[in-house]
């Protein structure tokens, strides 16, 4: 059993025939559950996706899942043109946006916290609110008017109403996207800010994440945001969305907001 992967929420081995074991840091079997039912639930795309065929526990009661080995190259490794890159970001964010998200989606916690309660954008400013109390102090310090906007903000989303929810991945940046030359053989790591929303909330992070910390992320960036405004998302809306995100996860992984992610955030609450 060879590991092949480890992240913050737990190693993964390769069990050598065709399936992986994932040894969760921090999960219990009924923790895990609900992201099987969420993957289960997800309907055919046009890349693979992940599948968890078995979960059970170690002597400590700490989850253990077996799933499907997902293979191709990290699109951050696989050496595409940008323009080959940016299809790929552009493509996963169309695919989704086809998707009927279903009960499961809903179920799905995000941020590791119940979040659905009334309307899509009700609950995202929900949680804006609950995230927002944890950042505060930093937050207060490092972006001018930080009360105003933040009223703003949420007033902003809980007035958002949808038609349609489809399935949001939350996550789509290029470590996370597998490739076969210039070809998306699979999408990784769902879970983290995953639910049933907004297909335009996937557009706006993904913009943000392709490039978050190289001398062109403005502009690749901007590039992003102008081909998905040209496909019809709001870019007023896209903004909201990304404030959104910088606020819930400002101190997500560092709560003394001194790690790199915190001054991206920062400077998505102050463009």
């Amino acid at each position: 059993m060879e590991l092949i992967g480890q992240g913050m929420e737990g190693a993964v081995y390769d069990l050598g025939d065709g399936t992986v074991r994932k040894i969760w840091f921090d999960r219990r079997p009924d923790d895990v559950r609900p992201l099987q039912a969420f993957l289960d639930e997800l309907p055919p795309l046009p890349f693979r996706t992940p599948r968890i065929r078995e979960i059970t526990a170690d002597d400590h009661g700490q989850a253990i899942s077996v799933e499907d080995k997902l293979t191709g190259t990290p699109m951050n490794e696989a050496g595409l043109t940008e323009d080959q890159a940016l299809d790929a970001f552009v493509a996963i964010v169309e695919a989704l946006g086809t998707t009927v998200a279903g009960p499961a989606s809903q179920a799905l916690p995000v941020l590791n916290q119940p979040f659905w309660q009334g309307s899509w954008g009700e609950s995202l400013a929900a949680l804006v609110r609950r995230r927002a109390a944890a950042a505060r102090p930093h937050l207060e310090r490092d972006v001018p008017g930080f009360a105003d906007l933040l009223d703003r903000l949420t007033a902003g989303l809980a007035r958002i109403q949808l038609d349609h929810l489809s399935v949001v991945h939350g996550d789509i940046c290029p470590p996370n996207l597998l490739m076969d030359g210039a070809h998306i053989a699979a999408v990784l790591d769902w879970g983290f800010y995953s639910t049933a929303g907004d297909n335009t909330f996937d557009a706006a992070l993904a913009a943000g994440f392709f490039d978050m910390y190289g001398p062109d992320a403005r502009r690749l960036d901007n590039r992003l945001l102008d081909r998905f405004e040209q496909l019809g998302h709001d870019r007023d809306r896209m903004d909201l969305y990304r404030k959104a995100y910088a606020i819930t996860t400002a101190t997500i992984y560092d709560a003394d907001a001194t790690d790199g992610h915190y001054a991206w955030c920062v400077a998505q609450l102050t463009r």
